[in-house]
């Protein structure tokens, strides 16, 4: 495993004991280094657990509005084509408040590439149900388990992947196997480099503190969202 990549500012990480968020920053770090492009690049965070992630990396960083941060970096991205731009944020900023701002940045091939952490339910607000929350799943708004009246879960980057234009790169990885995420964060991004296009990458992402699991139990945890969510790159 390669070793932590942090901010030459460093400070204590204010994520949660067991948060997934670190090892995907630390994997995103390591291909920023790796890429020459920590210089070049501009992180925009949406407001939740991802804003934590303010003072990890050493590259430009900015705090968007809830839902709003694929339309932000689309805009850094119009100023300053020359730029690399990333939205990070969870699967309740992309997948609810922020899905139409994301459906319509991959319908239109923006260049930037999406980032989102998928843990299954609002963490820095108390644990509610989110989109991506499965059935029978219990959160603090689901205490018996999602059920059918809300409906299955949102089919999340596969839904993206349908909507985007030709030349996306959209896939799924999970923080239990960090150097397959690495190797897709570095090919996502690649796509934007390289080819001008859009990219998303969906993490599975463990939150211990919400799901009140210990660490073998965030692990079977993960491996029962990648059946319903299923790893790698993400056909149309």
């Amino acid at each position: 495993m390669p070793e932590p990549i942090l901010s030459t500012n460093q400070r204590t990480n204010l994520f949660c004991p067991g948060c997934g968020h670190p090892i995907v920053l630390n994997m995103l770090g390591h291909v920023l280094k790796e890429l020459n492009l920590s210089d070049q690049t501009a992180l925009g965070l949406d407001i939740g657990c991802s804003l934590l992630a303010w003072n990890f990396l050493d590259c430009l960083t900015v705090q968007t509005h809830h839902g709003r941060t694929s339309s932000v970096m689309v805009g850094y991205k119009m100023a300053k084509p020359n730029k690399i731009a990333l939205a990070y944020m969870g699967d309740g900023g992309a997948y609810a408040m922020g899905l139409q701002s994301l459906i319509n940045t991959a319908h239109r091939n923006d260049p930037i590439t999406i980032i989102v952490v998928n843990n299954g339910n609002y963490a820095m607000t108390g644990g509610q149900m989110s989109p991506t929350t499965t059935l029978g799943t219990v959160t603090t708004t689901s205490p018996r388990g999602r059920n059918k009246i809300f409906g299955a879960h949102l089919a999340s980057a596969n839904l993206i992947k349908n909507a985007a234009a030709e030349g996306s790169f959209v896939a799924r990885g999970t923080t239990a196997n960090p150097l397959q995420l690495k190797n897709l964060l570095a090919q996502a991004i690649k796509n934007q480099t390289e080819n001008n296009n859009f990219s998303l990458i969906e993490v599975l992402s463990f939150c211990p503190t919400n799901w009140k699991t210990d660490a073998k139990g965030s692990f079977e945890r993960v491996r029962l969202m990648a059946e319903k969510f299923p790893l790698g790159e993400i056909a149309s």
